[in-house]
């Protein structure tokens, strides 16, 4: 909870003195927009600087690019808003593609694969597959692909800011459910070894993640063009490996 206040009094600051009224206007920086609050992607160590696996793979771009990063942190449901009012040129937070996205914004070739899963608590046993979040109540951040995947199931929404509040509700039995990445999840229990809650069921479709930018942005093509070096090179292997033990970048 101290790292989602943190997150949004930073957003509060960085508005307030106006550095994130628009992208880069040095063309030698790169402005990011992500969470913060996200583990392992996007999240403050203990040292309070940001870090995760989306975090180093866009440092790694942007080397590749001559660039230097500054990161803007900013809540799930806000943050393609302040892709759109050119707060920051890139989100790095583990945007699913979909094809609302791929219509709307500039997507990057897919950076991480994965799938999705339903987390229940231990002593549920009622779900065990989409069709039983049918009338069942599911934490999700509002604007997730992963909450549509519940409503599609039927599953009524609670509102959350993240993937920790929406364990936290399911703990206490707020919520029946939360749908999420799994490896999101493993991070969870592996960090914590939290053995109230646990994978119930999968969602029976992979899931592909991308960096987004506006619509048209020329920056996308560089985007790639880095994204197939540090392909070629093992350096997403190498960072994927040290967040998960296997490389999820292919």
């Amino acid at each position: 909870m101290r790292r989602k206040l943190f997150a949004a009094v930073m957003l509060t600051i960085v508005a307030a003195t106006g550095l994130t009224a628009c992208g880069s206007a040095d063309p030698n920086v790169l402005k990011i927009g992500t969470e913060g609050v996200y583990a392992p992607f996007s999240y403050q160590g203990s040292d309070g600087k940001l870090t995760g696996y989306d975090i180093e793979v866009v440092q790694a771009v942007a080397e590749k690019l001559g660039k230097k990063v500054e990161f803007v942190m900013i809540p799930w449901d806000a943050i393609f808003a302040g892709l759109e009012s050119k707060r920051f040129d890139l989100i790095a937070n583990q945007v699913t593609v979909n094809d609302e996205r791929k219509n709307k914004y500039a997507l990057s070739q897919p950076y991480t694969f994965s799938e999705g899963v339903i987390v229940t608590r231990t002593d549920n046993n009622s779900i065990t597959s989409l069709a039983d979040l049918n009338g069942k109540v599911c934490a999700e951040s509002a604007t997730t692909t992963w909450a549509k995947v519940a409503t599609n199931a039927g599953a009524k929404i609670e509102a959350v800011e993240g993937f920790v509040q929406a364990i936290q509700l399911l703990k206490i039995g707020r919520v029946d459910a939360t749908v999420n990445d799994n490896l999101a999840v493993a991070e969870y229990t592996k960090k914590t070894g939290d053995t109230s809650v646990r994978i119930a069921g999968k969602t029976g479709a992979a899931s592909l993640q991308s960096f987004a930018a506006r619509k048209g942005d020329a920056l996308m093509a560089d985007v790639d063009k880095a994204l197939d070096t540090l392909r070629a090179d093992g350096t997403l292997a190498k960072i994927s490996e040290k967040y998960f033990g296997t490389d999820v970048s292919k």
